[in-house]
């Protein structure tokens, strides 16, 4: 479909992107809210306490709060972890965004950091609310 040709190729030009910005990733720190992401030391602190996240889980978050407030859908999420065309069921990144809740929010049932955008994808919040 046009719409998932859309989103590979919005994918695709979101790695390039990165792999580009991620050459002086010694020292980079992403801060958005209270999600402070250390890339050079793959350190995650929430509200300045440190949590241990998988690599997964990881990439997730630093794909979120590399832009704050934009939506990201499963499949554009998944493609990410893969760093390719993912061609399995997109709802296994309802599971990894359900993990990383699980690690990160004070309350996983009421997400304030996480958002999902019914039908669309997720986004972090720019402010937990």
């Amino acid at each position: 479909s046009v719409r998932e040709l859309l989103g590979r190729v919005r994918a695709q030009l979101r790695r390039r992107e990165l792999d580009r910005s991620s050459s002086g990733r010694e020292g980079k720190t992403i801060v958005a809210g209270p999600v402070r992401i250390d890339l050079a030391r793959h350190l995650v602190t929430i509200r300045g306490e440190p949590v241990s996240l998988t690599r997964s889980e990881f990439q997730v978050l630093r794909l979120l709060a590399e832009r704050p407030g934009q939506v990201f859908s499963r499949l554009e999420i998944m493609e990410e972890l893969w760093q390719s065309e993912f061609s399995g069921d997109v709802r296994a990144c309802d599971v990894h965004i359900s993990n990383l809740r699980q690690k990160i929010e004070r309350d996983p049932q009421e997400p304030k950091l996480v958002l999902t955008v019914r039908g669309v994808g997720y986004r972090l919040a720019e402010e937990e609310g």
